[in-house]
This record gives C-alpha cells, structure tokens and sequence, in this order.
C-alpha cells in the first residue's frame, strides 16, 4: 500500500513540475516591444537580456528563447520558458528599412531575414503552452495583424494574454486595445520603466494556469 502511495506520489509530482514550466511566447507586430519586455522579464530574474532593440523595424528576425525563467510573485513561484519571436507584418518592403539610411543590399537581406523570421514564429506556436501578445498602445489596435494573429490563436486554443505597452507615452490608449479585443485580459505596461510589471506577472501567473 505505501508503494503504491509513493508511486502515486511521485506521478503527481512529476504532472506538477512539469505544469510548472510553461513555454510562454511573446507575439505581435513589429516594434510593439516584445524584446523590451522579455529583456525586462529576464533582467528581473536572470540579470541578463535577452536580445538587442532598436528603432528599426524587425531587429529581431530569429526567434530566441531563455529557458527556465523563475519568476516570483507574491508567495509562488513559477518556472517559464521565454520565446521572444519576430514582429509579425503581412508585407515587408526593403525600402521602408531604406528610410533608416540603410544600403539597398542591406535593406533587401534584412527584410528577407524579416521574411523568414515570420514564418519561423509561426512554426512555434505548435511548442508554445500560452502567448502573450504585445501591442503598441499608440497604435490602431484593429489591423489585419493583430486580428490575424489572435484568430489563430484561438483556432489552436492557445491560451492568450494582451499587453499594452508604451503608456509612459502622451499618444498611449489602453481602452482602445481593450475595446478591439474585449475578450481578453489587457494590461497596460512601460516596458521601457519598468511601470505596472507586477500587474503584469500577475496576469502571466492567471494566463499559465490556463495553459
């Protein structure tokens, strides 16, 4: 009898570990923040970055990941495993990376790597537990993107978490993210200061029990 109370808990254990550590991915378009944010995650908890951020559109053109995040909040604490993808976009043009003062060879194999790092992100969507979709809060949340984007999500019944990022700036409207998508939690954040980060791991502790 105790074997199998042993057995029985150590199957429990195992199911719980592993619902501990949850493949969280950070979705949206270009610019939005998603490396900023993960950056901030992982500065938080590891000390380090995990990728260079730029003005530019599509500085991040691979998908890049830290695994085994820990992450606190109050008395819990959770294990995840960071995707920081490429901005999702329906079309890239070489010219417009051309605005940044950028060659005509240099702007033509970024948006080509851009291309690619698209359908790459895509591809991990089928190894994410949970997605949190970054957006700019200056920007229209209704474009073909974001809807896009969260109408596969939920096709794939992954479980989604929306952030507004950007409120420390004058333009920034988080009840228009929230009227665009009002069947999801929106948290408003500044990647950049740092503002409103507990309101926001507390979301992701919500979002990864759904996952």
């Amino acid at each position: 009898m105790q074997i199998l109370r042993d057995f029985t808990k150590r199957i429990f254990s195992i199911f719980f570990k592993r619902k501990k550590n949850i493949s969280l991915g950070f979705y949206g378009p270009p610019n939005a923040g998603k490396t900023s944010i993960t950056n901030r995650i992982c500065k938080d908890w590891t000390g380090e970055e995990i990728g260079k951020v730029s003005n530019i559109p599509h500085e991040t053109r691979n998908v890049q990941f830290r695994e085994e995040v820990e992450i606190k909040y109050k008395e819990k604490t959770m294990k995840f495993k960071l995707i920081d993808t490429p901005g999702i976009a329906t079309k890239i043009d070489y010219e417009n990376f051309m605005k940044f003062k950028m060659k005509k060879k240099q702007a033509q194999k970024r948006a080509r790597e851009a291309t690619q790092g698209i359908i790459e992100a895509i591809k991990w969507l089928d190894d994410v537990d949970a997605v949190v979709i970054v957006l700019d809060a200056t920007e229209d949340p209704y474009s073909q993107v974001n809807i896009t984007l969260i109408g596969n999500l939920v096709s794939r019944k992954i479980p989604v978490l929306i952030i507004a990022n950007k409120i420390d700036l004058k333009k920034a409207n988080i009840k228009n993210i929230g009227a665009a998508f009002p069947d999801y939690e929106v948290v408003g954040i500044s990647a950049k200061f740092g503002t409103n980060m507990e309101e926001f791991y507390e979301a992701v502790f919500k979002l990864a029990k759904k996952a």
